[in-house]
């Protein structure tokens, strides 16, 4: 029984937030001391045939920390420590916001899923950006996910997005754009083709590169080929599939399966992986593969759907902190039993 399995119980007998900054705050003390290199040889999973090259950026491993779990990019080394290929940030929005009122994180144990409607809750462009330049950077790929301010009309989001951008342009390895979100009001519409445009156009023209859009589960067929058409026709360098979801299938069995708020973990897994596979018949732009990732198998059918990289966050919760370990030392078990040379060779054999 591993340390986490002992300390589950009481993170989980807390209130989920509270829970998530007990240990976002014992995590960052450890990033401050040499203790941090203990967890690195700890949970670093080394082999050449996890390296991957996507839109110009070298990944060690294809597992990375989706946007949302360290939100003010306060211990990116530190998940770096825990063996993630990359770390996302975020989302960054260019006004401080507190979020949504509390509670507004609910865990679903029996389906080893969340349910959250943060709000975009984050310290806000300037305050995040100052951090960034004064902090040492992860030697792992840092991408930057950005939001818009709840306070800013839709008409004005690009200038938006374009100012947090700008403040945050230096430390960034990539850039996610979310207009995904199901938190901030009227944020999903900007999925739309004139707004993608405007926004993604915007940020292209002031130089943001790589620039990816991050996509909602809950979109219809038609309004994702929309989307994808943008993707192509702006060539931006990849595409984030996916957010959480609103909808609640009938599987769930906790009772917190009536709040509000987007759904993340298990129940979406299936779902996730089929809009990855329909993405990739679609464009040839490298696809971050997220949604319900928790072990090695359901990565590995992600990267085979079309998946260059995943991201997880709330596999991270449920299983703690050896995860990105457990699914590097497995995914080596899985190109051995197919026959695959390396990561790369896996990508989309299943499309």
């Amino acid at each position: 029984m591993s340390l986490y399995d002992l300390t589950k119980p009481v993170l989980f007998s807390l209130p989920p937030e509270t829970a998530h900054r007990t240990v976002h705050t014992g995590l960052r003390a450890v990033q401050r001391t040499p203790v941090i290199q203990l967890f690195r040889r700890r949970y670093t999973v080394s082999n050449p045939r996890l390296e991957t090259t996507v839109f110009g950026c070298e990944f060690p491993n294809p597992v990375g920390v989706a946007a949302g779990f360290d939100k003010n990019a306060e211990i990116p080394r530190m998940l770096e420590a825990l063996g993630f290929g990359h770390v996302e940030i975020g989302g960054v929005t260019a006004e401080r916001q507190p979020g949504n009122r509390r509670p507004r994180m609910f865990r679903l144990p029996e389906d080893e899923a969340l349910i959250n409607r943060m709000g975009f809750n984050n310290e806000g462009a300037d305050r995040i950006g100052q951090r960034l330049d004064h902090e040492p950077e992860p030697e792992v790929p840092l991408g930057i996910n950005i939001g818009k301010s709840k306070v800013t009309p839709l008409q004005e989001a690009a200038d938006d997005y374009l100012y947090t951008y700008e403040r945050v342009a230096e430390a960034g390895d990539y850039f996610a754009v979310n207009v995904s979100s199901p938190n901030t009001p009227g944020l999903r519409s900007l999925q739309n083709r004139g707004a993608l445009e405007e926004i993604l156009g915007t940020l292209k023209d002031a130089g943001a590169q790589p620039l990816l859009v991050k996509l909602s589960p809950d979109l219809p067929e038609p309004a994702i080929e929309d989307a994808l058409s943008v993707v192509d026709e702006l060539d931006l360098d990849g595409v984030i599939a996916t957010n959480t979801t609103t909808s609640r299938p009938d599987s769930l069995q906790n009772p917190n399966k009536l709040e509000t708020g987007g759904l993340s973990g298990k129940p979406i897994e299936g779902e996730a992986t089929e809009l990855i596979r329909f993405i990739a018949e679609r464009t040839d732009a490298p696809i971050v593969g997220v949604g319900g990732i928790s072990d090695a198998e359901g990565a590995y059918a992600k990267i085979r759907a079309g998946a260059s990289i995943i991201q997880l966050y709330t596999g991270l919760v449920f299983e703690g902190p050896a995860i990105a370990r457990d699914i590097n030392q497995g995914l080596l078990e899985l190109l051995d039993r197919d026959g695959f040379e390396s990561v790369d060779e896996a990508v989309g054999v299943d499309c």
